[in-house]
Parts: structure tokens; sequence; C-alpha cells
């Protein structure tokens, strides 16, 4: 249930509505817009009489929500969420794109890379230290070390850092990442997400394989019900029966989220379609269907990389890629 309140309520008299919905035993989410305060109540709110709550002086309106997931819905939080990174910004109207290499393979390489996509127009630096591959024989990533070569790059370049975790006994290893990554295989993982909830950082949810758009924000709920609402979504492509691409990209997935949620969200046309060619023509895609930001792989050398290189855009490519992705949004805009 949601109460909108009146332009002109003051402070005391909005502390004195939750105190008194306090003591309906309803936790309060309060979301202050450019022109109305909403209060959201989670609970138990069947024993909330909405003509009484409606009829107050300071009270516009009382609705219920049918959504299951409340602190992601849109009318829970009727303004654009935006995360700010260092100096990027992603969410209503911000734009970023992300790049970097699938996984950290050495000091070179990731010094390398994070140079050059940084001087091609990256805002953020993603690289994995902690990989889940199909196989258990397939490399694995370099763990701990790959996070210490991370923000060895991230203090050459500026650039803030993106990594995924793959178990909540890791999380220490993960105090000075900017961004905590959640990957496709543990969107579901609700104790992982609950544990990532008590943390402020923001966190970058990716969609499942097979999930749909309402299991994406009820996982996204699992981590606001914990208090952290710094929540990017991440649009990267779901199976279907098509097998020309690794996956297929859902760019129907923006506009849908856009319009049910204020989370932001970004694509990632790299797992979409796991071919380097199709990239830059998907993120050209995903930015004129209003995604918040975009994030590819980018690796200095593909052909020997440890981890999908058949997907990874050489830094040049990426250039290319980002000017491109640059010039849709100066149209759309």
């Amino acid at each position: 249930m949601i109460a909108v309140l009146k332009s002109g309520t003051t402070p005391e008299q909005t502390a004195h509505l939750i105190n008194w919905l306090k003591h309906m035993n309803l936790d309060v989410h309060i979301s202050e817009g450019q022109e109305f305060t909403v209060l959201g109540l989670i609970g138990d709110t069947s024993r909330v009489d909405m003509e009484l709550l409606g009829s107050l002086e300071i009270v516009d309106t009382v609705k219920r929500i049918s959504e299951p997931y409340k602190q992601a819905s849109r009318n829970f939080h009727p303004d654009n969420t935006v995360i700010t990174i260092g100096n990027a910004k992603i969410g209503g109207g911000h734009f970023s794109m992300i790049a970097g290499p699938c996984s950290v393979e050495s000091q070179e390489q990731i010094i390398a890379v994070a140079t050059s996509v940084k001087e091609a127009g990256a805002d953020i630096l993603r690289g994995g230290a902690f990989k889940p591959r199909t196989s258990p024989y397939a490399f694995q990533g370099m763990k701990e070390a790959g996070i210490k070569l991370l923000l060895e790059a991230k203090k050459a370049t500026g650039l803030p850092i993106i990594t995924e975790i793959m178990n909540i006994r890791t999380l220490d290893l993960f105090e000075d990442v900017d961004i905590i990554q959640v990957g496709a295989r543990n969107m579901q993982n609700f104790d992982l997400l609950q544990e990532l909830g008590k943390t402020k950082k923001p966190i970058l949810l990716k969609r499942g394989l097979a999930n749909t758009l309402q299991e994406l924000l009820m996982s996204a709920e699992y981590i606001m019900s914990e208090g952290n609402e710094n929540i990017i979504l991440c649009e990267r492509g779901i199976r279907t029966y098509e097998t020309y691409t690794r996956n297929t990209l859902d760019l129907s997935a923006i506009p849908v989220l856009h319009e049910i949620t204020h989370l932001p969200v970004v694509v990632d046309p790299s797992h979409a379609t796991g071919k380097a060619s199709l990239v830059p023509s998907m993120a050209v895609a995903a930015a004129a269907a209003g995604a918040d930001g975009i994030m590819v792989e980018v690796h200095n050398n593909p052909a020997c990389a440890l981890c999908d290189g058949a997907q990874s855009l050489t830094p040049a490519q990426f250039a290319d890629l980002n000017a491109r992705v640059q010039r849709v949004r100066e149209a759309i805009l």
C-alpha cells in the first residue's frame, strides 16, 4: 500500500503520520519526489482503514500495490533512481559505458585494457576475478589475486570497478570494489541477495537465463528488503530455441522495466550474442531503446583470451562502438 502526501505537508505532519502507521506494526519507506512524498507501507496492511487514511488532511491518495515487488515498483518510487559510482552516474537520464575483459588474466593485460577503454570513453571498468563456468575444467578466474589486480587498474586509471561475486563467504574481498555484480546463475540465490542487501554497495543484478522480468524484480526486492536500494538491473539475454546466438537479447525488457520499476537498466550485448561481430549493433539498438548503460567485454588480444574471446571486442572496436552509441543517444534525447 502507498500513501501519497499532499504538496506542502510539513516534516512534523509527515513524522506524526509515520509514527501512527508504525504503531500498526508497519514498516514505512519514504520516497521524496520533486512534487510529492510517497509513503510505502510494508507489512500486513489488511488492518489499515484505507478510507480513514485517505481522509486525512495531508493525504492526497491511497492505493494498494498489486505487484509482489513493492520497493522495486515505480508506484512505490515514482522518480527514477540514479546510482552514483565515482564520477559516473547510471539512471534518470544518466548513461554509462562499462567495459573490460571477461576475466582478469595478468597485471599487464588488465591495466592495458583499462587504459584503452578509458581513452575510448568508458566510465566503469569490468573484469572477472571469480568466474562461474559451465565446465569445472575451464579457467575459473584468478579469484583474490584478480581483485587485487582490478584495484591496481583502478588506481592507475581512476575508473571505478565492477566484478562478480559467487559466494557470500568472499564478501570481505569486495570491500574496495565499487559495484558488486550478481551473475545470471545467481539471480535467485536468495541467501546471497539478502546478505548483499545488508551492504550499501551498488549491486548490478543480471537477469537469469530463463527468468521473467517479474522474477528479476523479485530478486531485486530481496536486496531492497534488507535496506540496500542501490540496484542496477541488467538484461543479458535469455535462452530461447534460437541457437545461432549464445542467447536472445530481449530489447523489449528495457522499456517494460522502465514502465514498472524506478531502477536503472543496463544491457550486456556481449553475453547476449556471444559473437563480437554482433555486439556493436545490439549495443546501438539497446541505446536507442533507452538503456541507462551498456556493458561490453573488451580484450587487448581476444584470440588469446582465457575466457569468452569470441564475444570480446578489441579496444579499437570498442572505441568505434562507443562513438556510435553516443551518436544514437544524442539523436534520441
